[in-house]
């Protein structure tokens, strides 16, 4: 069964692996590695610790060819943006990573499965886990074609709340406000719902498992809709 659901993974990444047990281990969690009486070193740690060096050279490497006129303080920024945990937490939900992970007990109830940084660092070491099975080729390719393919909407997300305090700037001396208007679920599994305002008007709207992330969730779209006017 637990083999079905891996497989069902890979369709999800749309990579397959020649070896199914370096996927299996970037999904470990060391708290479900501690239950189990694994070593150590059969956690997801030493994957995150190979991809998130491939994640940066890769990065590196697309914004160098993709941006040739930004100077290296410029492309350090933006690489920061996009490698960034809540970008890579961001990542992780879009391919829904937290159904398949492996983890404790403990860590599960408590929210782990939707925790940015647990998140994070298991895009990390499912990198690290391509790069493995398929070398820098595959890496590249997944890296590219999903993570980056709208790397700067993914920075725009990153930068939302900055970018939107700006805007807003440049037109009205009135500061913008974020109000939480619902908080929901138990402590360990929050869902907070915030409306930025200005001038009395709800100009977005963002749901996040924090404050600070349901808040660059309205942000984000409050910047949207202003740029679809």
């Amino acid at each position: 069964m637990k083999d079905q659901i891996f497989h069902e993974f890979e369709s999800v990444i749309s990579y397959t692996f020649s070896d199914i047990k370096l996927l299996i281990q970037a999904l470990i969690h060391s708290s479900y590695a501690n239950e189990n009486n694994l070593k150590k070193i059969e956690n997801n740690e030493r994957l995150e610790f190979l991809g998130d060096a491939v994640l940066e050279i890769v990065t590196s490497d697309y914004l160098f060819h993709k941006y040739p006129n930004q100077q290296e303080g410029e492309l350090t920024k933006f690489r920061a943006s996009v490698v960034c945990e809540p970008t890579l937490a961001e990542f992780a939900r879009e391919i829904k990573l937290g159904n398949y992970l492996l983890l404790g007990k403990g860590e599960d109830s408590s929210g782990g499965r939707n925790r940015d940084s647990v998140l994070s660092d298991s895009v990390e070491a499912l990198i690290g886990s391509i790069y493995i099975d398929g070398g820098i080729e595959s890496a590249t390719s997944f890296i590219v074609n999903t993570l980056l393919f709208d790397v700067e909407e993914r920075k725009r997300f990153v930068d939302s709340k900055t970018h939107l305090q700006e805007y807003i700037q440049q037109m009205s001396d009135i500061p913008i406000e974020y109000t939480v208007i619902s908080e929901t679920g138990p402590d360990h599994n929050k869902c907070f719902t915030v409306h930025v305002i200005h001038e009395s008007n709800i100009i977005g709207k963002g749901e996040g498992r924090s404050k600070k992330s349901a808040e660059q969730r309205a942000a984000f779209d409050a910047l949207k809709k202003i740029n679809s006017k």
